[in-house]
C-alpha cells in the first residue's frame, strides 16, 4: 500500500495540484449544523479512537523515472487504519526539491459527500476547508497548500484533525497523532519496500493475537 501511494503521488505531480487549493470554501460551508467547533487545547495526551491502529509518521522520496527533468518528491506520512488493516484516513506533507512550496495531502475513506469538502485542523487552531481534487480505490484525496509556519505547527502540535460529512450527512472526525512527526520530517526517507513488510508483520501479529 505504501508502495502504491508513494508511486501515485510522484506520478500525479502532486504539486500542481496547490492551485486547486486556492479555490477552498470557507470553513463554515462544511454544514455548520453538523459540525462541532474545534477542541480547544486542554490535555497534553491526544485523544483515542478505539478500534483505529496508526502507522507511524515516515517520510519516503522518490521521483518519476520516465521524466528526466523531475526531481526528487519526498513525503512525510501517517495513516490510520481498522485493525484488520483497512485504510480510514491519512495525511502526508508533499515536498519538491528545490522549491518551497509544499503540499497537505488529506485523504479520507469513499463514502463521504464531495461538495462540503475536507475539514483540517491541528489541534485548537482555526480550521480550513478544501475541496477534494482526487479519488483513488482507497479513498479521496484534497491537498492544502501550507508554509512553513504550518510546518512548524505540526511539528509542535498533539494531533492533527481531518473532518468530512458521511452520506447519512454526519460529521466524520479522524484524529492523526503528531508526536513523532517533526523527527520523520527532518530526518532521512525510509525504504517504502521494507517499511510495508513490516507494517505487513505487525498487521499479521495483530489478527494472529497474543499466544496462547
Amino acid at each position: 500500500m505504501i508502495l502504491r501511494i508513494v508511486t501515485a503521488i510522484v506520478l500525479s505531480a502532486a504539486l500542481v495540484c496547490a492551485a486547486n487549493a486556492e479555490r477552498r470554501q470557507p470553513a463554515e460551508k462544511l454544514n455548520p449544523k453538523s459540525v462541532q467547533p474545534p477542541p480547544t487545547p486542554q490535555s497534553s495526551a491526544p485523544s483515542a479512537q478505539p478500534g483505529f491502529v496508526h502507522s507511524p509518521w515516515v517520510k519516503f522520496c522518490g521521483r518519476d523515472k520516465t521524466d528526466l527533468q523531475a526531481k526528487d518528491v519526498c513525503l512525510t506520512v501517517k495513516e490510520a487504519r481498522l485493525e484488520t488493516g483497512q485504510f480510514v484516513a491519512g495525511a502526508a506533507v508533499i515536498e519538491r526539491a528545490g522549491s518551497e512550496q509544499k503540499l497537505l495531502r488529506v485523504t479520507l475513506p469513499l463514502g463521504m459527500q464531495l461538495m462540503p469538502g475536507v475539514r483540517m485542523f491541528v489541534d485548537g487552531e482555526a480550521p480550513r476547508t478544501g475541496p477534494y481534487v482526487l479519488c483513488l480505490p482507497n479513498g479521496c484525496m484534497a491537498d492544502f497548500e501550507v508554509n512553513g509556519d504550518f510546518i512548524a505547527k505540526l511539528k509542535k502540535g498533539r494531533e492533527l484533525q481531518l473532518q468530512g460529512i458521511n452520506v447519512p450527512g454526519q460529521l466524520a472526525s479522524y484524529l492523526l497523532p503528531l508526536g513523532d512527526f517533526a523527527k520523520a520530517f527532518e530526518g532521512p526517507p525510509t525504504d517504502p519496500a521494507q517499511h510495508d513488510q513490516e507494517l505487513k508483520r505487525q498487521r499479521d501479529e495483530r489478527l494472529r493475537g497474543p499466544p496462547k
